[in-house]
């Protein structure tokens, strides 16, 4: 309980407020069984996160474990094709031969 009232940062008398405001609403009467249903509603939520996380728990422990797969470091020897640098001409061959009218 300490828990949900650190997260809503309510002091003594917003509770107070609070429970005044349910009593006046609701009556004196209703009260017990306004608290028994919220009891039974916390008691059916834990009960049902403790079952979503005892299958995720299975699911994790049954699926494989793979090893991370490593690439092969890039070598700096061997350029890509569209990097590489053209040759010069072949002999008896001058360079304006080679272009295309």
């Amino acid at each position: 309980m300490k828990i949900m009232l650190g997260l809503l940062n309510l002091g003594g008398g917003e509770i107070i407020l609070i429970l005044a405001i349910v009593l006046i609403l609701f009556g004196a009467k209703k009260l017990p069984e306004l608290a028994k249903g919220l009891g039974q509603g916390i008691k059916e939520f834990k009960k049902a996160t403790d079952h979503a996380s005892e299958g995720l728990r299975e699911a994790v422990a049954q699926s494989a474990p793979t090893a991370p797969r490593r690439l092969p470091p890039a070598t700096a020897s061997s350029p890509a094709p569209e990097c590489a640098v053209s040759q010069a001409p072949p002999e008896g061959l001058s360079s304006h031969q080679n272009q295309q009218p």
